[in-house]
Formats: structure tokens, C-alpha cells, sequence
């Protein structure tokens, strides 16, 4: 299929990378002594690190933006050139960072090119970056109303994201191609503050973070873990009806496992340093295929045994710095909703189109259904891939030709390949149009090869079997953590913590609510009377902030007529029902997966 176009080449992209210099030119102005770092476009706009003389202060920002209004209203030209490495040296002899990444794009970077020679900067006005852009032609081409600068949380980076080099300012902007379009932006924005997964996290009993326990290690509570198990056994019985066969394995390995497997010393610095046991190194894991690989080689196989299909929900842990910790979506500790399919060639086609159909079941049911797919293939100028160029050629046109066949629209992104094989990720755009990369199928020739597995084919000799990967959620933690944004944390009935909670308007009212409560409980919803010494109205307020679907208040007549008196999430009051069509309407809708709570 045609590739969309890449960010990197659209207008905004050029408008954005352009609005960063600009950007940089005012805060070289307001401090004349700071040192100047990077400024790339990112998705909804642009940053620029500095290394600032004093503390930025909210009255810095307003100078900042103003006095870019103003230059990008003076139509300055952007004018590239190309400078040879002592010129490039002499133009930013004050800019310690900037002669950094000079001299590492000389560095002879050991793949057979020869090191570069000359570098290209652009030229705006009084400003000079070491660049290689792209850029407008002008500012006249980027419209002043339409672009905004802010200085917001984490407001500190290191330099090259390393926590032992120098703390900088990281100052964002946005810009757009309208005014309009900044406008919707901002309400994004708002949107996004209301919708954050952390607040609601708290609000809602879902999860913490406790200092003592340690950053990026969730706790999570009861209505937290009810709606974490509702999903996985949802998944797991997903899987058992498509073949899948469970197993669990250990949450550390030797590290002779990883070495083999490759993840060590390819990803050293994402992996906590090995633990000493009894003279032998082991490691807490940073995936969980080695494992499963350990499993097939446990006995021999046959070309009758395959496919094998082994789904686990396996904790892994990776290093991340304590600045790119964010509540669930980025944290130590995290459970990938994994699989590992090992297949024969003449399988592999028809085994890929059914994981991507799974992962399409599991987006509709949940209701995320906006997606584009991403085939990422790997860069032949980068050594960190691993294998056989021919398998990763047999890897590439496998995926390609399953996606066709399924009619799936994707474009194709070199580099993004994981070191071993190929993979397909979809990209999951929320209700804020924000976009996630989630589910994620990847085709490997060469963990098999590493593990040396096989299986004895019809002609009695022994193949080597293909694997595929896939977490139709990617991480619980980080999935869920999306998901409480994507809902607001109203989450459909079926996932809902507290699906139902029965108000009893008076204490003479408690024993008809207990009773509503154990008939609704025998019906499978979770349900719960709140017989607190509290005032009905102060119940219905706080059950309502928790966003519970379904509130039944009860008091004498719904004890005469067997009703009880239904309020919705939101309070629109749908009045009396009877209790026997309640708990069937509600089965229904909770059977059905819906996304409405509306009887």
C-alpha cells in the first residue's frame, strides 16, 4: 500500500522545526549568556533545551513569546549552508553542547562510511544552529496567532537524557498551521488535564505510587486490581477459545539465558545490573521469550505438535531514569500480555493473520477502534540488528503479504524493526486524538536459530521453526493507564470496578438494600449496599464522583413494589424499574460488552 506522508516532510513539521529556532533566537535575546542544546519538532509541536544563566520565570515566557510574535512577523529567511567541521567549530566556540554534537557527527561511526566532512547550518536573522532541517522558507510562512510557547511539566531534562550530565530548561512550544487549530489544541490540552490517568488514578481507588515502595512500581488497590483482572481474564479466555496454552514462568533468569537470547548486552542499559547467587549471575527479566523458548526446547517436537501457541502475563522489568517515569505509561515493573507462537514456514501467513484479527477484537471491544498500523523494518545502516539478511527478507515479506491479504492499511517505517525480526504495531489514536502504539506482532527467524529449536518434519528431518510475538495490550500497566484517559475513568459497565451501588434512603431501608445487593451479586455484577450512617444525598454525590454506572436508591415503595429507583453515572434519573428487569437489563449490557449504561 502507498505510505501516508511522513511527519518529517509535511508543512507543520518544517513550521514547528522553524518555530523552535525562532524560539531560541528570543531566549538568546532575554538571556545573552545561555548555552543552547537541541530543539526538535515533536507530536503537537516543539521544544528547545537550554543551559539558562538564572531560573526561567512565567514572566520570562510572556517576554519570550511576545518577542517571537514579533520576529516572525519581520519575514526573516532561512537560509541553509554548508561549513566545513572548523568552521562549524569557530560559529559555536561558545556553545559547549552544540561543539559536542560537532564532533560527534565527524566521528567516524564505524560502519565502512567515511566520517563527514562538511555540516549544514540555517540562518535566521541574527540566529545560527547547527542543523540539518528541513525549514520554511520564510516566517512569513508561519502565522504568529497560530503558535504558543509554555514552559510545563517535566520543565528540567539532562543533556542526551543521561541523569550524570548537565541539568537543562526544556522550554515547549505549539504550532500549528491556523489559529484555529491552535484553539483546539488548547481544549486538548484542558481535556488531557481532566482526563489524566494519574488524578483519576487517586480519585477513583485505582492505583499509587509510594515513595517507600519505590518510583515506577504501582501499587494497586482493590478497584484498581478488580478492573486489572477483569481484563486479563477476559484475554486469557480470549486465547484459550484461539488455541493459546498457558504458561508461567520465573520473574528472574540466568544471565546465561539472556546472552543467548541476545536481549544481553543489546539492551545493558535498560536492564538492572545482575544479581550475584551463589557465584552465578542472575538477572530480573527484560522479556519474557527467552523463557518460552526454554519451554519448547523441553522435549522434542514434531511437525504434527505446531502451531504452539504459549500466552503468558509476564512481569518484566526495565531501567527507566527517574524523569521519564510517568504514573502507569512509563514505569519499572509492568506486565506484557504476551505470546509466543512457534510455527512452521507454511503456517506462519495464516498464524499472523489470525494474531492481527485477535488484536482487532481487542480494540473494538474496547472500544478503540481509530488505529493505523506501522510495519517496522529494519535500517541496513544500523548494526544493532541481529540474523541473516535473507531471513529478515523472508521476516519482511511474510508481514507484508499478510497485511495485504487482510486489506489492512499501513505504511512502512524503517528502523522500527525490534533487533531480532520485523513487527507490526498499531498506532491507537484516544478520544483526544492523542495516538499510543499498543498492540504489537513481530515475525523472528533468529531467536529460534539462538535457541536452536526445532522440530521433526514430515520427511523425518529436523526445520527450524518461526516464532511470532504479540501483546495484543502491550503492557497492562501502560494500557490501563490509557484506558482511564481515553474513558475519563467512566469506564463501561463491564469494566467497572463498581458496576452497581445500592442506596438505602433511610436505615429502616438497609435490609431490602442488603437483599438487592445478594441478588445482583448472584447475577454476577459487582454490587455493593453502602448502609453507612450517612445522608442519602451525601451517598449519591460520592458514589457519582466514583463515576459507578449504576446507582439504585430504594426506599418504601420500591420495598412494596420490588423496584428499585435507577439513577445513571452522570444523574440523569431514569426512576423507578423492577428489580428482576434491572438485573436483567444490566446482565445484558455487562454480557455484551457495551459501552452504553443506559437500561
Amino acid at each position: 500500500m502507498p505510505e501516508e506522508e511522513r511527519y518529517e516532510d509535511s508543512q507543520l513539521y518544517k513550521i514547528r522545526h522553524s518555530a523552535a529556532h525562532v524560539m531560541a533566537e528570543a531566549v538568546l535575546e532575554r538571556f545573552p549568556g545561555a548555552k543552547t542544546a537541541i530543539g526538535p519538532p515533536i507530536e503537537d509541536g516543539f521544544y528547545y533545551d537550554f543551559d539558562l544563566p538564572k531560573a526561567i520565570s512565567a514572566e520570562d515566557i510572556k517576554w519570550i513569546e511576545k518577542r517571537m510574535r514579533k520576529l516572525l512577523s519581520q519575514r526573516h529567511a532561512f537560509t541553509r549552508r554548508e561549513v566545513t567541521a572548523a568552521e562549524a567549530r569557530a560559529l559555536f566556540q561558545d556553545q559547549p553542547f552544540k561543539l559536542e554534537l560537532i564532533a560527534d557527527l565527524l566521528k567516524d561511526n564505524g560502519d565502512g562510511a567515511a566520517p563527514a566532512t562538511s555540516l549544514t547550518v540555517y540562518t535566521q536573522n541574527a540566529f545560527t544552529d547547527l542543523c540539518r532541517g528541513p525549514h520554511v522558507e520564510s516566517t512569513a510562512e508561519i502565522n504568529p496567532k497560530a503558535v504558543s510557547i509554555s514552559l510545563r511539566p517535566p520543565a528540567g531534562a539532562y543533556w542526551r537524557g543521561d541523569e550524570n550530565r548537565a541539568q537543562l530548561t526544556r522550554i515547549y512550544g505549539s504550532a500549528w498551521q491556523s489559529p484555529q487549530e491552535l484553539r483546539d489544541y488548547r481544549k486538548r490540552l484542558e481535556e488531557a488535564i481532566k482526563r489524566d490517568h494519574r488524578a483519576l488514578g487517586e480519585k477513583l481507588d485505582l492505583f499509587i505510587i509510594d515513595a517507600m515502595v519505590g518510583k515506577g512500581l504501582p501499587l494497586w488497590l482493590p478497584n484498581g486490581a478488580i478492573l486489572r483482572d477483569t481484563l486479563e481474564r477476559w484475554l486469557r479466555q480470549v486465547q484459550l477459545d484461539s488455541g493459546y496454552l498457558p504458561v508461567v514462568t520465573p520473574h528472574l533468569g540466568n544471565i546465561e539465558l539472556y546472552k543467548t537470547s541476545g536481549h544481553y548486552p543489546y539492551y545493558a542499559d535498560s536492564q538492572y545490573t545482575p544479581i550475584d547467587v551463589d557465584g552465578d549471575a542472575f538477572m530480573l527479566r527484560p522479556m519474557n521469550c527467552p523463557h518460552h523458548c526454554r519451554i519448547y526446547s523441553s522435549q522434542p517436537r514434531s511437525y504434527r505438535d505446531l502451531p504452539l501457541r504459549y500466552a503468558e502475563f509476564g512481569t518484566v522489568y526495565r531501567y527507566e531514569q527517574s524523569g521519564e517515569l510517568r504514573g502507569l505509561t512509563r514505569v519499572r515493573g509492568f506486565t506484557v500480555d504476551d505470546a509466543h507462537l512457534f510455527v512452521r514456514p507454511d503456517q506462519l501467513q495464516d498464524e499472523f493473520k489470525d494474531v492481527v484479527k485477535l488484536i482487532q477484537r481487542v480494540f473494538g471491544a474496547l472500544g478503540m477502534t481509530d488505529f493505523r498500523a506501522r510495519i517496522g523494518t529494519r535500517d541496513p545502516a544500523s548494526d544493532k540488528y541481529v540474523g541473516d539478511s535473507a531471513q529478515w527478507e523472508a521476516a519482511t515479506a511474510a508481514i507484508l503479504s499478510a497485511c495485504d491479504d487482510l486489506g489492512l492499511d499501513y505504511h512502512v517505517e524503517a528502523g522500527e524493526a525490534a533487533f531480532y525480526g520485523p513487527k507490526l504495531d498499531f498506532i491507537v489514536r484516544d478520544v483526544l486524538k492523542r495516538e499510543w502504539q499498543l498492540g504489537t506482532v513481530q515475525v523472528d527467524y533468529n531467536l529460534p536459530q539462538r535457541f536452536d529449536l526445532d522440530y521433526v518434519d514430515r520427511d523425518n528431518t529436523k526445520k527450524r521453526p518461526v516464532m511470532i510475538h504479540r501483546a495484543p495490550f502491550g503492557s497492562l500497566e501502560r494500557f490501563i493507564g490509557i484506558l482511564i484517559e481515553h474513558f475519563a475513568g467512566a469506564f463501561p459497565p463491564w469494566l467497572a470496578p463498581q458496576q452497581a451501588v445500592i442506596i438505602p434512603i433511610r436505615e429502616s431501608h438497609n435490609a431490602y438494600a442488603r437483599e438487592v445487593e445478594a441478588l445482583l451479586k448472584g447475577r454476577g455484577l459487582r454490587a455493593r449496599a453502602d448502609l453507612q450512617d450517612r445522608n442519602m444525598r451525601s451517598k449519591i454525590r460520592q458514589h457519582r464522583a466514583k463515576l459507578i454506572p449504576w446507582l439504585l436508591i430504594v426506599g418504601d415503595r420500591d420495598i412494596e413494589q420490588r423496584t428499585v429507583s435507577v439513577r445513571l453515572r452522570g444523574d440523569k434519573d431514569l426512576g423507578a424499574l423492577p428489580l428482576a428487569d434491572f438485573a436483567h437489563k444490566a446482565s445484558d449490557i455487562i454480557a455484551a460488552q457495551s459501552q452504553e449504561i443506559a437500561l
